[in-house]
């Protein structure tokens, strides 16, 4: 999606807090736009049923599967870091959901970590037991990424500004309305409302700004990648996030 974005083929999209990373290490040219500050809880290092697996330490050698270049490719990193461990102490097995979904019920990993839904689907399918949340890890936040082309297109900038808006509004109204968007999540995820019931419970998200503070909150995203060899160098994140549309937000959000 953003190398869709930066080639111009694409204006706008909704991203986790790694994928801007990932992209702009490679001079993608997009930027975020709006940001979400999301409820710790929508991110997850899960262990299946019996798993023997109570602490961190333990994944040591193991194998963990997580998405490549996704929001859930930070969390397992702060996650292991705080642990004394390193991405080179266990082996990372980069698969897509469905495939992580697959792997950890097949039991050829040793853990998953992942983002809601998927998080309460393999709960409470599969008797999957979380070992730590986003709380006290990875960032929380995920962005409204635009291409810079878009941003440069007065039409489609105020196309930009109504949706942020629309956007913020839909989020106030999902947090506030658990029962009544689980219900229509679970119709465009073919999961049972109950599962989707604690999963809108789970992954309530609140629209903010651009500020400095997610600037650097990105900024810690490079450093700590860097440092881990999985981009390919350091580099300042300022000169791709943008303000234009600060103002689209509620005063005070």
């Amino acid at each position: 999606m953003l190398q869709a974005m930066s080639a111009g083929a694409l204006d706008l999209g909704g991203v986790g807090d790694a994928p801007p990373v990932f992209a702009t290490s490679c001079a993608a040219k997009i930027a975020i736009v709006a940001a979400l500050r999301n409820n710790p809880h929508n991110a997850a290092l899960v262990v299946p049923k019996g798993s023997p697996i109570t602490s961190i330490s333990q994944l040591r050698g193991k194998k963990i599967a997580v998405a490549q270049g996704s929001s859930a490719d930070y969390h397992p990193l702060t996650v292991l870091t705080k642990a004394g461990l390193t991405v080179d102490d266990v082996s990372l097995e980069y698969l897509q959901p469905a495939e992580g979904l697959a792997a950890l019920n097949s039991g050829s990993v040793a853990a998953w970590d992942i983002w809601a839904p998927f998080i309460e689907q393999v709960q409470s399918q599969r008797g999957a037991r979380v070992l730590v949340t986003g709380d006290g890890y990875g960032s929380n936040y995920s962005y409204v990424a635009a291409a810079r082309s878009a941003l440069g297109d007065s039409a489609k900038a105020a196309a930009i500004r109504d949706y942020i808006k629309l956007l913020a509004q839909a989020h106030q109204w999902a947090n506030t309305h658990p029962q009544a968007w689980a219900v229509r999540w679970a119709k465009a995820t073919g999961l049972p409302v109950s599962v989707m019931v604690a999963a809108a419970e789970d992954d309530t998200a609140t629209a903010v700004p651009i500020t400095p503070q997610i600037v650097a909150d990105e900024q810690g995203l490079v450093n700590a990648f860097s440092s881990a060899g999985l981009i390919p160098s350091r580099y300042d994140f300022s000169g791709f996030a943008y303000t234009g549309f600060n103002s689209a937000l509620p005063q005070g959000a």
